[in-house]
């Protein structure tokens, strides 16, 4: 028996596998190499899904669409991270949280940053 995958965890390995990718994919060879014990149309229903969110853009090839993410990874991932910090009641311990799992070089690196933000 396999194990269910919410809604969200799909989008998240789509939109992961069209990052590897590079290029633009049919429901197809997303269907294969993402969810291929799912049925076909599950994947479609998540495509049309991003697409409709602003995620994916879309163009025609041949009888299918191919599909590629609306923005790089990483900008997503920023403004996920984003959303979280907003949606957090104590920005504060949010922050501190974060910074406190950080490597000395993921420190050093978040201090380089945050001076170029600042100039």
């Amino acid at each position: 028996m396999t194990k269910r995958r919410s809604t969200g965890q799909l989008e998240a390995a789509v939109l992961e596998f069209l990052w590897a990718v590079g290029d633009p994919s049919t429901p197809g060879e997303v269907h294969e190499s993402v969810a291929p014990d799912l049925a076909y149309t599950t994947v479609m229903t998540v495509l049309n899904r991003l697409h409709a969110k602003g995620s994916l853009e879309r163009k025609r090839r041949g009888r299918a669409f191919a599909y590629w993410p609306s923005e790089a990874e990483a900008k997503h991932r920023a403004d996920q991270m984003r959303d979280q910090l907003d949606a957090a009641g104590d920005r504060h311990a949010v922050l501190s949280s974060f910074v406190y799992t950080l490597t000395g070089a993921e420190a050093d690196e978040l201090r380089r940053l945050l001076g170029e933000a600042a100039e």
